[in-house]
């Protein structure tokens, strides 16, 4: 055991799990907007943008305590990427949202269900992974299964991008869905981020 001559602050593990906290929420709130009539998918949106702004907030809470804290639980860049990268998981699945309905999509490609189904999980993945950064346990399983999803992810989006050019004549129509499928595509980068920087931290702490 290495001996510490001064105490680490150990609320960035509170912090951390809180904000994965809200992805749950966020990919919760995507889910129930897909299937939605127009003005609930906007009643929805705004939940999601709320959510939005409350883990802005979290990782700001994080980045000031990086700044007046002398010793971190583990490497402070690594808790500043870890930070960033559960922030931009939250950014895209609410811009995903914003663009349905801006662009006012009466109707989604049924597999655009399919990669909101593969975000909701791993942001229940991820949201039981933060408390175990606390012993550094258990955590492999998680960054597999994390990476496992994120090919089922890339799957659906190459899929789905060709059932797009397929299926929709409306030039227009097919511009708007596309960027909505990439937005979702890279949420399900953002997660896949997240998932690697634990396992860069786990593997430094071992």
């Amino acid at each position: 055991m290495r001996l510490r001559l001064t105490p680490r602050d150990t609320s960035f593990f509170d912090l951390l799990a809180a904000s994965a906290q809200h992805l749950v929420t966020g990919s919760t709130l995507l889910a129930e907007l897909l299937g939605a009539d127009r003005p609930t998918r906007k009643e929805l949106a705004k939940r999601l943008s709320d959510t939005e702004h409350l883990a802005d907030d979290a990782t700001h809470t994080i980045m000031r305590r990086l700044n007046q804290t002398f010793v971190t639980p583990f490497d402070r860049d690594d808790i500043y990427a870890l930070a960033s990268a559960l922030d931009d998981c939250m950014d895209y699945m609410e811009e995903a949202a914003d663009l349905i309905v801006l662009y006012k999509v009466e109707e989604l490609p049924a597999r655009v269900s399919e990669q909101v189904q593969v975000l909701q999980r791993a942001s229940e993945l991820t949201a039981d992974a933060m408390p175990r950064l606390r012993s550094m346990s258990d955590l492999a399983e998680y960054w597999v299964e994390v990476n496992r999803l994120e090919n089922q992810a890339d799957k659906l989006h190459r899929k789905l991008l060709a059932e797009l050019f397929d299926d929709v004549s409306d030039p227009i129509l097919l511009m708007k869905l596309k960027e909505i499928v990439e937005v979702l595509e890279e949420a399900a980068d953002a997660f896949e981020k997240v998932a690697n920087t634990v396992e860069t931290i786990a593997l430094k702490e071992s």
